[in-house]
């Protein structure tokens, strides 16, 4: 575990403002459980969270318990987990006479996929037509897939309450009519049911389980964006590497195919691996992408990374406490697992023998795609299909380059010599033509040519070096996020990092933003900062030439070693310590 070390009055400044951030965070994770009266439809939770806590789903089951609680529901509920899927439906165990009809719709609102089970007595359950009514709703306002399974029932018997649907229907409707029932309620419910049985879905009167498949299948369709991991817009040029990789995993179809993806660093091997991920995704109910690799191993160590991919695979939480132990629940338990992996940014051999180790490891079918900056961990665990990724033509340079300074595909016509000109310096390398592109965006000509006349003088396979005009062109406020981020919080949260900032007066909010449009870091959509392994080696370095030989001197230490030799030494009283 590496553990930075700060200085006596940022600690100061800073410790009261983690200590209420971790406090909120500790309160705001407590589970409550909560339960509802299970009269007509079984409603609950799949997990030890109930609506209360977590109202939030992918799909939601409504159905009559007496019907298909035991038979249909529970096939498609099962087939939905399994391909992981989060589901919500009955709990058996729900408390009698409980209310909480405010949890049972914000779960209704807040799931995607709405699925009703119409069965024959569905339409003699208050609790099922009310849910339809809402269900009904959330489509027209919120745009929410309804997708309806008509259980030996016919869509037309539901929707004009005939049959033995109807039946049911009219003899529920005739006990609540004496009870004096406000009409307005009925014309609500028949509105329900004759929407709902114009939808397109399916009709249970057949196999059952090859309808579960069916539905399971849609669902995953419908949720494939849930799989997809996020890649810039301004993708240029990659389509042809995408069919390229895609041509050969589309020839071997049954097989465990390895396919690795190397380049140099900056090259997009991420993004070209992200995309054939995302390609591949539906096809598949057990995925896991592992990010960051290289890095993640030096600081979280091996079963860090198996207890990665043992949840994504298998959700149980911290299966493994050692090396050893992960690689035999990995070897043992994923046999009949077909998966699709991707795992990024791999350094050495050994990594890939404890997460991914043998192809007898998974079910025929699985996908590992790998990327790496060195080819020979390729050779070594031999790939099926080792792809190297090029840098950009001179057409496909112009293209990206221009997104990023123009905000289009092509210069205006008095930028384009200096243009040309800076793409020459940028060797194709894709993280260059963004990051140079970005850093010249907004430039008047004489600008441009001062910058590119100063990254002539850097040389060409120094990348690092190149970066370092970008940080140059920051305020001091701006280099010390950027230093920050690169010395102790790439994956962490934004908003608990911009708490010490702002304490500093550093102003995150326009620094991030100005780090953000210069392409020197990215904020993911869990909020969480994002940089490049190159701008983060150069962030390092900027540290470290602040004195090279006698480290207690520099503003950050993150490197254990060093904060070993720092506390060994007593070179620095420690007032406060950063665990990463």
């Amino acid at each position: 575990m590496h553990r930075p070390i700060f200085g006596r009055s940022f600690a100061v400044l800073v410790a009261p403002v983690l200590l209420s951030v971790l406090a909120f965070n500790f309160l705001n994770k407590k589970k409550t459980s909560a339960r509802r009266n299970a009269e007509d439809v079984g409603i609950g939770t799949s997990t030890s969270m109930t609506a209360s806590t977590r109202n939030c789903y992918e799909v939601f089951l409504s159905f009559r318990g007496t019907d298909t609680r035991k038979g249909f529901t529970d096939h498609l509920y099962n087939g939905l987990i399994d391909a992981g899927i989060d589901a919500f439906r009955d709990n058996e165990e729900l408390s009698q006479g409980e209310n909480i009809r405010p949890e049972l719709l914000a779960a209704i609102t807040n799931s995607k996929i709405l699925i009703p089970i119409l069965s024959v007595n569905y339409g003699a359950s208050s609790w099922c037509l009310d849910e339809l009514v809402q269900m009904m709703e959330c489509k027209d306002k919120n745009r929410q897939i309804v997708l309806p399974i008509f259980y030996n029932v016919k869509p037309a018997d539901v929707g004009h309450q005939i049959g033995s649907f109807g039946d049911a229907f009219q003899k529920r409707e005739r006990r609540l009519r004496k009870r004096r029932l406000d009409p307005t309620i009925l014309e609500k419910w028949k509105k329900a049911l004759l929407e709902v049985s114009t939808l397109k879905g399916y009709e249970a009167d057949g196999y059952e389980a090859e309808l579960v498949k069916l539905v399971v299948r849609e669902v995953l369709r419908e949720l494939k964006k849930k799989f997809e991991l996020v890649i810039s817009e301004n993708l240029v040029g990659i389509d042809s590497h995408v069919n390229n990789v895609m041509d050969f995993v589309d020839d071997k179809s049954d097989a465990t195919l390895f396919i690795g993806i190397h380049g140099m660093g900056g090259i997009g091997k991420t993004t070209l691996a992200k995309i054939i991920y995302n390609k591949l995704s539906n096809q598949f109910k057990h995925r896991s992408f592992i990010a960051d690799i290289r890095e993640s191993w030096k600081r979280n160590g091996v079963h860090y990374l198996q207890n990665q991919l043992i949840y994504d695979i298998l959700k149980q939480e911290n299966g493994a406490r050692n090396e050893d132990e992960g690689i035999n629940i990995i070897s043992s338990k994923f046999k009949n697992k077909k998966v699709l992996v991707l795992l990024d940014d791999v350094d050495n051999v050994v990594q890939l023998k404890s997460l991914v180790g043998k192809r007898d490891w998974f079910s025929s079918g699985s996908r590992i795609i790998i990327t790496t900056r060195n080819k020979r961990v390729l050779e070594e665990v031999g790939v099926d299909h080792n792809y190297e990724h090029k840098e950009m033509d001179e057409n496909q340079s112009l293209i990206l380059f221009s997104k990023h300074a123009f905000r289009r595909d092509s210069p205006p016509k008095e930028f384009e010599d200096l243009t040309h000109e800076a793409i020459s310096i940028t060797g194709g390398l894709p993280l260059s033509l963004e990051v140079f592109g970005s850093l010249l965006c907004g430039k008047d000509s004489t600008r441009w040519r001062d910058t590119i006349k100063k990254l002539k003088k850097v040389p060409h396979e120094e990348v690092q070096k190149r970066l370092r005009i970008s940080y140059e062109a920051l305020d001091y406020r701006q280099k010390q996020i950027f230093l920050d981020i690169a010395c102790f919080f790439i994956d962490t949260d934004k908003t608990i990092a911009s708490y010490m900032w702002d304490a500093c007066d550093f102003f995150p909010g326009d620094g991030i933003e100005v780090l953000i449009f210069m392409s020197l870091i990215k904020v993911g959509d869990d909020n969480k900062l994002r940089m490049h392994d190159h701008l983060r080696d150069l962030g390092r370095e900027i540290v470290c030439e602040e004195n090279q030989r006698e480290p207690w001197y520099r503003t950050r230490l993150w490197d254990y070693e060093e904060v070993q030799k720092v506390l060994k030494e007593n070179k620095v009283t420690i007032s406060f310590l950063f665990l990463i």
